[in-house]
């Protein structure tokens, strides 16, 4: 019997998903140089295969800016076209930067397959992946504040579509053609939200006089690993991006000495604008803390472009000053990647002890390199946070301190 019917409903939990087969679209314009968008597409890959889709083509085009209308050329678009004719079980394209409602439709109309642009696939991730009520929420709004614009250009066509990747949460909902019920929905959703945030408040100032430490980073860096290493708890460790939604608060004690620890939802490039909006009030966490530690994957050959992104965020947070220790993790896959097996022990030392140097003196911050899996020097990062929370106790509480 024909499963049509079911479209639109949540899957019931133990059943297996297909994997969706998909298509990549990126463009070298004069903002994105042929290297950059090497590293975003393969970055683009990862997010569709956390979401659930296998990617079997790449295409990429040079054009100065996007085609208003098809966002790539008329040749490359016919070339992509032909692709899918000869490959049937293509069911979607994701392109790799933002498309209007109008692109989205003709591409559509064009290609015969389901369209998918970097934003929709992040909203879609994070819907997945949302547990708590203010999580679920804040995806929602995020979805609903990325389809306000697009409704002239995309109502029409979304009741062509058969749900999966790209149509959870508001996707799978009754199309709504009236742009007042959408506001009316975003409304609701935002006095929701400060609802949720209000008793979120209450719950950190009830927490008493203890410092607070926060782990920030690019996501899947292994935040949520180290997190575990130190509190000594399960915290949801994968390695897809945004394994980790909503922050989790852990009480940490090192000799005696407690503090709260908060895993954050990691960072990425290209994210939503109204994402991070949506996410400010679980990132307040963030702001509220006394110390920082940025997480960074030292062995991705990125990593720099990844503590940019993630130092930008920050700023827009309002937290670019506090006190912040690196911690640059995954030293045993850096080994593996850049040193060869020829190289004596003492080599080894001397080249990372000139890469911890000139990365302390590019980012004005105490950094630490550590392994979270291999548990490799992580007596010494123990040792240093202590420091900065014994050092935060004596400002903040001094009353306190005498008793560390």
């Amino acid at each position: 019997m024909s499963d049509n019917w079911q479209v639109g409903r949540k899957q019931t939990k133990g059943l297996k998903k297909e994997i969706e087969k998909a298509i990549l679209v990126g463009l070298v314009t004069d903002r994105q140089t042929e290297e950059q968008v090497k590293e975003y597409l393969a970055e683009l890959e990862f997010l569709a295969m956390t979401a659930g889709a296998k990617t079997v083509k790449t295409f990429v085009q040079k054009l100065k800016h996007p085609n208003v209308r098809t966002f790539v050329g008329k040749g490359k678009l016919e070339e992509i076209a032909t692709y899918i004719e000869t490959h049937e079980d293509i069911v979607m394209v994701i392109f790799d930067d933002d498309l209007t409602g109008k692109q989205n439709s003709i591409l559509e109309e064009e290609l015969k397959v389901k369209i998918i642009d970097r934003s929709s696939l992040i909203l879609d991730i994070f819907a997945s992946r949302a547990q708590t009520a203010q999580a679920r929420t804040q995806v929602e709004l995020a979805q609903m504040q990325y389809l306000l614009p697009r409704l002239r250009g995309l109502w029409t066509h979304l009741e062509r579509q058969r749900g999966g990747i790209g149509m959870r949460g508001p996707g799978e909902m009754e199309i709504e053609t009236d742009r007042r019920i959408v506001r009316d929905k975003i409304s609701l959703l935002k006095n929701k939200l400060d609802k949720i945030d209000r008793q979120a408040s209450t719950q950190r100032k009830g927490r008493g006089d203890m410092i607070r430490v926060s782990l920030v980073g690019y996501t899947n860096v292994g935040k949520s690993t180290l997190m575990n290493l130190l509190s000594k708890s399960e915290v949801f460790a994968e390695n897809k991006l945004f394994a980790t939604l909503d922050t989790t608060v852990r009480k940490v004690v090192l000799d005696r000495m407690p503090f709260l620890m908060s895993d954050t939802v990691g960072f990425i490039r290209k994210l939503p604008h109204h994402l991070i909006e949506s996410f400010k009030s679980t990132l307040d966490e963030v702001r509220e803390s006394d110390i920082l530690i940025h997480v960074v994957d030292l062995a991705h050959p990125q990593f720099e472009d990844h503590i940019k992104t993630v130092n930008k965020t920050l700023q827009e947070l309002g937290v670019e000053n506090k006190i912040t220790l690196m911690v640059f993790n995954k030293l045993d896959l850096y080994r593996e990647r850049y040193f060869d097996d020829l190289l004596d022990e003492d080599v080894k030392v001397e080249i990372l002890s000139e890469l911890k140097q000139n990365l302390k003196n590019n980012y004005e911050h105490d950094n630490i390199f550590i392994s979270a899996i291999q548990k490799e020097n992580i007596q010494e990062l123990r040792e240093k946070i202590k420091e900065l929370v014994s050092s935060a106790y004596n400002v903040r509480y001094p009353y306190k301190s005498q008793f560390f």
